[in-house]
């Protein structure tokens, strides 16, 4: 392990991030709240804090290793979740509370513990939001697009951080320029949803704050009611489809704005089932809701929050947990299924259940013609078996960290559907669950909080990259 050159890249991404610290305070300035002293505390620690490591290893430049990726993915996530956690703190949240509450906005969860959002100054507000937007792409893929004239390389990370088929699939030649292409598409993408949240009649400051954690996939709002607050069907037509751009692959977003091929949505296998599943579930809930209640007037509830809960965003129009039982688990189970591969989306994510219902398909024939050769295939393309075992070795260890943090919340107090779903929510990055979080976490216990932030960030790095840090063989190499 190289420590100083993960010290330097910790410093140089420490005082980056205390760059964001700005923006609020601005923001403090400009409504003249009552918290700007605790984002000047805060940045002025957290920039001294990565001074202090940039210093001391200032003219170390080793190139990192795959093993010094892995490390620092997981413990700067870690770290960014306790220095985000400080304005929190100093607000007067104790001190479980504020590591939740920015731990479920860096990884775009949107599980919250404040129970009176609209009271909070507007710099808090902005500041929750924007955590959030950083963490929607990833702070870290930010760092690489700027690391060549810091004097760093970061492939190893890059590739790590982003797993799917973006690790794959470099947009452009250099990794670079690949992680530049996605944060303009990013921050593109950000700005057009502000405007049209503030045209469909939004304020300037809530367009501002929405499209943060709109495009992030994360789910915070500047009010209790979330997106209902507003009861306007032109912002949630805006919020839903943004939510749907931002939980599709941004390899597809680029292929179409750069490569000017607007048609490879239509082609692409793990689109066509994402889009397939939303409506899939959206007919089936509407038809369970109508039979039990009559209720027509819900249908664009329904529409709204499967949207928002498949793709794991999280915003709510209204309290769904009053719907029918099998109509949130059915929702729950979209959100397990999740976004697309390199998408800010979280859940399993769909290209791999779509390896895994092809190979499962795939292992049936077989048994029918156990001499038949059959290939899985998405779309035209043939999937390699060490592909599929990786998918399904994967998901074991999924459904196993799932039990496993299921029955420590149990373990708390919690009842089963709140813990089920609480799991769930965190783990796939959801945020509003069912039964007692519903709406927020606070009613869940200290030792609670911990076990579902572990979970947030262990969905947050796609388990392995958290886990194999558990691997005594890890560390031998």
């Amino acid at each position: 392990m190289n420590l100083k050159a993960i010290s330097n890249l910790f410093g140089m991404l420490l005082m980056l991030f205390s760059l964001s610290f700005i923006v609020p305070i601005g923001v403090s300035l400009l409504y003249d709240d009552s918290s700007i002293r605790i984002f000047l505390i805060t940045f002025i620690a957290v920039i001294s804090l990565g001074f202090i490591f940039w210093a001391l290893s200032r003219n170390h430049s080793q190139e990192l290793s795959s093993n010094d990726g892995f490390i620092i993915i997981a413990l700067f996530w870690l770290i960014l979740a306790i220095a985000g956690s400080l304005p929190f703190y100093l607000s007067g949240m104790s001190l479980i509370d504020s590591f939740f509450e920015a731990m479920s906005g860096i990884t775009t969860t949107g599980a919250t513990v404040i129970t009176n959002i609209e009271g909070l100054d507007k710099s808090i507000l902005i500041y929750r939001q924007l955590l959030q937007w950083m963490g929607g792409m990833g702070l870290i893929v930010l760092a690489i697009a700027v690391m060549p004239i810091l004097g760093i390389g970061g492939g190893q990370i890059y590739k790590t951080e982003i797993p799917g088929a973006m690790s794959d699939q470099k947009l452009t030649p250099r990794i670079t320029e690949t992680a530049k292409a996605l944060w303009v598409i990013y921050f593109g993408l950000t700005v057009l949803c502000a405007a049209m949240y503030w045209i469909t009649g939004m304020s300037g400051f809530d367009a501002i704050a929405h499209s943060l954690s709109t495009v992030s996939i994360g789910g915070f709002s500047t009010y209790d009611e979330s997106i209902g607050h507003f009861n306007n069907f032109g912002i949630e037509l805006v919020c839903i489809f943004f939510m749907l751009v931002s939980a599709s692959s941004f390899a597809l977003h680029y292929a179409a704005i750069f490569k000017g091929r607007a048609l490879s949505y239509f082609y692409d296998p793990e689109f066509k089932f994402f889009v397939s599943i939303i409506l899939l579930i959206l007919v089936i809930s509407s038809l369970i809701l109508f039979f039990n209640s009559g209720d027509l007037a819900s249908q664009r509830n329904i529409l709204f929050q499967t949207v928002s809960i498949v793709s794991t965003t999280g915003f709510t129009t209204t309290d769904y947990s009053t719907w029918p039982t099998v109509i949130g688990f059915l929702l729950l189970i979209g959100a397990f299924i999740g976004g697309c591969s390199g998408s800010v989306g979280g859940g399993i994510k769909s290209w791999r259940i779509l390896i895994m219902l092809n190979h499962a398909h795939k292992q049936l024939i077989k048994i029918i013609h156990p001499r038949a050769v059959v290939s899985v295939k998405i779309g035209t393309k043939v999937v390699d078996n060490s592909v599929a075992e990786s998918v399904w070795g994967f998901f074991s260890i999924y459904v196993i960290s799932f039990m496993l943090l299921l029955l420590a919340l149990l373990a708390t107090g919690l009842d089963f559907t709140s813990a089920f779903s609480a799991i769930g929510a965190c783990l796939n990055n959801l945020g509003p669950g069912l039964g007692e979080v519903s709406s927020n976490y606070s009613s869940v216990t200290s030792a609670g909080k911990g076990i579902l932030a572990f979970g947030m960030i262990l969905g947050r790095l796609e388990i392995f990259t958290v886990l194999i840090l558990f691997m005594p063989l890890f560390w031998r190499r």
